[in-house]
């Protein structure tokens, strides 16, 4: 199993192909392929760091490379252009869905990790001395999201739902969300864990409001928001259809170590999301869905966010989220 952190902030579109021609070599040679695993540095992959670091994937015989990327766009694409077969939990939804519509039928969801007002990964922050107390206080102020149009998107509406319309979002990597608060060149930030417990714990940031896709969005504060999944590339699950379920039941292993010993779980995120020790304990845990433990309802808050990016103009038509999980 190996690791590239490197690649993290270094790899864009255009650039991928160069950087995994090797592996596209090994992944056409019968047997035991490649499988390079695109993710972001962000706590929803917890599930997948537990799985290299607990060396699941090596036990059943799978010979893994991991990869982070500063933005999701570029795992989905990577997907789509055959050099990356997996994409972990914290890849955006939304993208997923944009590559759907941009070149259909390339992946299958096997694992979709939830947020909302109870297991809170997304919110705005603000500098820590300013004077802001709502969403609402930020009307004409600088805010910026992360890269990806999911993010960006998702921190308009919300804005406009609280009487900014037609904020200006600025797209800045998450580990640039704290030193560009903290430097005055923004006001705010729609971000993701694990920055909110950093720059609260560091006494720079506090947070105006977690889980605001749920109650802005979605309509309910408990409502879950499926805003990341892992998924595989249709053609690796064509191609290799046992090498995958080994990968899926692996992948599960991760998934149910997080839900019953989460506090074990935890000191990974201190390798893969570059925060200290201090701060794993403290860090909210998404919730995480398996591809077989959808409910009806679940499917429908899921197209329920589909059909807000396609009203949103982020999507150029309808996606129906049902197909897209693995059956």
């Amino acid at each position: 199993m190996k690791i590239r952190r490197r690649t993290f902030l270094q790899i864009t579109a255009g650039t991928t192909g160069a950087i995994f021609s090797s592996t596209l070599k090994s992944n056409a040679q019968d047997g035991n392929p490649k499988i390079v695993i695109g993710y972001p540095a962000v706590t929803p992959a917890l599930p997948l760091y537990l799985a290299l670091e607990m060396g699941y994937f090596r036990e059943v015989g799978l010979d893994v490379e991991a990869v982070a990327f500063a933005n999701p766009q570029d795992v989905v694409e990577g997907i789509i252009a055959g050099q990356i077969q997996a994409a972990g939990n914290g890849v955006s939804s939304g993208n997923l869905a944009i590559g759907e519509v941009n070149a259909p039928g390339n992946f299958k969801i096997i694992c979709s990790n939830i947020s909302n007002t109870r297991f809170v990964l997304e919110q705005f922050i603000v500098a820590r001395s300013s004077t802001f107390q709502k969403i609402s206080d930020l009307n004409g102020k600088k805010v910026c999201s992360g890269l990806g149009p999911q993010n960006i998107a998702l921190a308009k509406a919300i804005l406009a739902k609280n009487g900014y319309p037609n904020a200006q979002i600025v797209p800045l990597p998450f580990d640039r969300h704290i030193p560009a608060l903290s430097s005055g060149e923004i006001d705010a930030a729609y971000t993701l864990e694990p920055v909110g417990t950093v720059g609260r714990i560091q006494e720079t940031t506090r947070t105006l409001e977690a889980g605001v896709v749920s109650t802005y969005i979605l309509g309910d504060p408990l409502a879950p928001w499926f805003g990341g999944s892992a998924a595989l590339s249709t053609k690796f699950l064509t191609d290799y259809p046992m090498v995958a379920q080994k990968f899926i039941a692996a992948y599960r292993r991760g998934v149910n170590e997080v839900r019953s010993n989460p506090s074990v779980a935890r000191q990974y995120l201190q390798k893969y999301t570059r925060i200290n020790a201090e701060l794993t304990n403290q860090v909210p845990l998404p919730d995480y869905t398996m591809f077989d433990e959808f409910t009806s309802r679940d499917v429908d808050y899921f197209q329920q966010f589909y059909d807000f990016l396609q009203a949103e103009g982020v999507l150029s038509r309808r996606v129906e989220v049902r197909p897209l999980i693995l059956q």
